[in-house]
């Protein structure tokens, strides 16, 4: 299978991780519920990367599974900071070299803190960004361990109200 050989290929192809490449039609806003359905996977597998800020303009980049949010409240106090809110997507491309929706915790342009959500070790595969829109790729959580410096958190909500 042909797929797109970006940074966070390079840094998985580096490490030596066993990966399977899913390439998918990109749909704008379909976020983790159209990848899962496209791929016939549990959206709870499907991890989306997203970058925070603090309140001192300190970047963060947090791994959730695909079906929760994060609690900005809940993580804001674990790291001893005022607040915790979402980067632009400009603001995102510049500190990760990723667009937003293509955004993978491998191989970013600078070096960003990254939180993972504790119970994504409890899964036997996950479904992560392989660094460009419409492109996953399925690992097992425990590579975030091997090549990340990680730490991990409890910061996930429901989105079901």
């Amino acid at each position: 299978m042909n797929y797109p050989i970006t940074p966070a290929i390079r840094v998985l192809r580096e490490k030596k991780v066993d990966f399977e490449p899913h390439i998918f039609d990109y749909v704008e806003k379909g976020g983790t519920k159209h990848s899962s359905q496209i791929l016939g996977v549990d959206e709870h597998s499907v991890v989306k990367t997203i970058v925070f800020e603090t309140n001192e303009k300190k970047p963060l980049i947090v791994l959730m599974h695909g079906d929760l949010q994060v609690s900005t409240k809940e993580l804001a106090r674990i790291l001893k900071v005022k607040t915790i809110s979402p980067v632009t997507p400009e603001k995102a491309n510049k500190l990760t070299g990723y667009l937003v929706g293509g955004t993978s915790p491998f191989g970013t342009k600078t070096k960003i803190p990254v939180y993972v959500e504790k119970t994504i070790f409890d899964l036997s595969k996950i479904y992560i960004n392989g660094g460009k829109r419409g492109f996953l790729v399925a690992i097992e959580p425990k590579v975030l361990h091997e090549v990340l410096q990680i730490e991990e958190v409890e910061v996930g909500i429901s989105t079901m109200n």
